[in-house]
């Protein structure tokens, strides 16, 4: 179990002991998609839904989600934040929505599960307030794009979407 630190010796599940590192700016960028039917779609782009601003509503849910995710994965420690950035755009060729979120904090561990999290949290909130109208859309291609900062530095991810 030497490789993932989330695991003592005795390959116990424990949370990381993050009191040593330096703080460092670190930032992470996460990207997904949520594919619709093209109608779907126009109802999101002409602001047609029943229950509202789509876009809106998602990018607030994002940013809650990235805010609470500690409350959801048992081992990521609580972290202050000091930037929670949404994007999304209308993709006409899957057809559907792409979401991108950077987090960002001056801490002692990354914001990548913030990032996840906040990227699938906004996604959700389409399929929520979409499927009444397209219960088969689906939600894909969730990861991470980039990380900075930390003793392991950066990383970018490859431009292909992994499977």
């Amino acid at each position: 179990m030497s490789g993932l630190t989330h695991f003592d010796a005795s390959g116990e599940a424990h949370m990381v002991d993050v009191g040593g590192k330096n703080e460092t700016r670190r930032i992470a960028v996460a990207r997904g998609s949520i594919v619709m039917r093209d109608d779907t779609l126009a109802l999101i782009r002409e602001g047609r839904a029943k229950k509202g601003d789509v876009l809106g509503v998602a990018r607030i849910a994002a940013i809650q989600g990235a805010k609470r995710t500690a409350d959801l994965i048992p081992l990521c420690h609580p972290l202050a934040l000091t930037r929670v950035a949404v994007e999304f755009s209308v993709d006409d060729s899957l057809p559907g929505v792409q979401c991108e979120v950077r987090v960002e904090t001056v801490g002692r561990t990354g914001v990548e599960m913030e990032a996840l999290t906040a990227v699938q949290v906004g996604l959700l909130t389409i399929y929520d307030m979409c499927k009444a109208v397209d219960r088969g859309m689906t939600i894909t291609n969730v990861r991470v794009m980039e990380k900075h900062g930390g003793k392991s530095g950066d990383w970018v991810a490859d431009s292909q979407p992994s499977a």
